[in-house]
């Protein structure tokens, strides 16, 4: 990260700059939770802002930028307690802090990224950006993506910390930043069917604070991702099986296994979708199941966030969707709609957790994106039963 920095002023001298881009993006958010056993709900109004610089020069690049994330109302939410106990948490902590800041050389069959950088790998499963909230996850690393041959790719990360959502307030359980040797490795081929990706994950947590060590975790597994056109229509699938096991200074000694199966239909219009996903357990004791602690949890198992760590018995998610999306209504564009409803029960015995459903609104206007979430989870065996609602602006220049 410090190269970074310390070479951008080289690449933008007058002799050297070819291309100078400014990066500057807004969110404006309205987040509310209301949640069972706590006496008060939750309003965040939250305004994010990023702003920053890229210089190029031919094959080299280097970027820094800034992001706060400021509360225009701030008395009627908590974005850090550890322990909820009048109102819901809201994981948007106030922050102001450097996001990113890398060196990168790209060329065609060699992308290396040096410094404080966003990380997305596939679907986010495993590893990700948590964009949807506002302070993000970034990775202090170094990455190198290699295309030895046309269709096929490798991508190897060595990630020393991991900047969290929670912000340069952070600390105890949730820090500001998880030092360790993590390594992020997946090999990817285009087939006909689809990608077909090989990949290890070892999730290294040097911070005694964080669990107790006990999300180190080595993690090994395949993912096939492709569709196909049927006539104007289009089907997308997704397959993917891992075997996750401790590693490193993890007291816990478990192996966990992860499957999924998806499949969505695209009729030009209409979209429907269904899937399977299961985070496996071993043997019933806390943090001895599946774990994705770099993952884009807000993605999967529904939007009230409440498998965001893996219960004991590990969790069944039985999903399906159905929307409906527009290129263009007037002068909106990328216009959607759709609903996801979610049925969870444990894995290592027949218990309901629970269901979710999930509805969502979205349209584009110029550079601004309009979002409506809404989610409520219907407690039965686990959590309690929880409603959450989001009207969010994006604007990107």
């Amino acid at each position: 990260m410090r190269a970074a920095l310390a070479l951008l002023p080289l690449l933008a001298s007058p002799a050297a700059a070819q291309t100078i881009a400014p990066l500057v993006e807004a969110r404006l958010r309205h987040e509310h939770a209301d949640q069972d056993g706590l006496p008060e709900k939750a309003n965040a109004v939250t305004t994010r802002i990023r702003a920053g610089v890229q210089v190029s020069e031919g094959r080299w690049s280097a970027l820094a930028e800034a992001q706060g994330n400021l509360a225009v109302v701030s008395d009627d939410y908590d974005g850090l307690s550890s322990v909820a106990t009048r109102r819901p948490l809201i994981a948007d902590p106030q922050n102001v802090a450097l996001y990113r800041a890398q060196l990168q050389y790209r060329s065609a069959p060699v992308t290396i990224t040096v410094g404080r950088q966003r990380i997305a790998l596939d679907d986010e499963r495993f590893v990700g950006a948590i964009a949807f909230r506002n302070n993000a996850q970034t990775f202090d690393a170094v990455r190198a993506e290699v295309t030895p041959l046309a269709g096929l790719k490798a991508d190897l990360s060595y990630v020393w910390s991991v900047r969290t959502i929670w912000g340069i307030d952070g600390a105890g359980a949730r820090q500001q930043a998880v030092s360790g040797g993590n390594v992020l490795a997946n090999l990817a081929w285009t087939s006909p069917v689809g990608a077909l990706t090989g990949f290890a994950y070892l999730v290294d947590q040097d911070e005694v604070a964080v669990q107790g060590y006990r999300l180190a975790s080595q993690t090994y597994g395949v993912r096939l991702a492709g569709s196909q056109p049927i006539g104007r229509a289009k089907l997308s699938y997704q397959a993917s099986w891992a075997r996750q096991s401790s590693w490193h200074r993890n007291p816990n000694d478990y192996r966990a296994d992860y499957w999924l199966a998806d499949v969505a239909l695209d009729l030009n219009g209409p979209r429907l979708g269904a899937g399977y996903e299961v985070l496996g357990a071993d043997r019933g004791v806390a943090l001895t199941s599946f774990q994705t602690p770099l993952a884009t949890a807000f993605k999967f198992q529904g939007w009230a966030d409440k498998f965001l760590t893996t219960p004991p018995d590990g969790v069944r998610d039985l999903y399906a969707s159905a929307g409906w999306g527009w290129t263009t209504i007037g002068a909106l564009q990328a216009v959607s709609v759709g609903a996801t409803y979610h049925r969870f029960e444990s894995d290592r015995m027949v218990r309901r957790y629970g269901g979710e459903i999930d509805l969502l609104a979205q349209a584009k206007l110029g550079r601004t994106t309009a979002s409506l979430r809404y989610a409520a989870y219907d407690a039965d065996r686990l959590f309690t039963d929880t409603s959450k609602f989001w009207l969010q602006l994006d604007w990107t220049l």
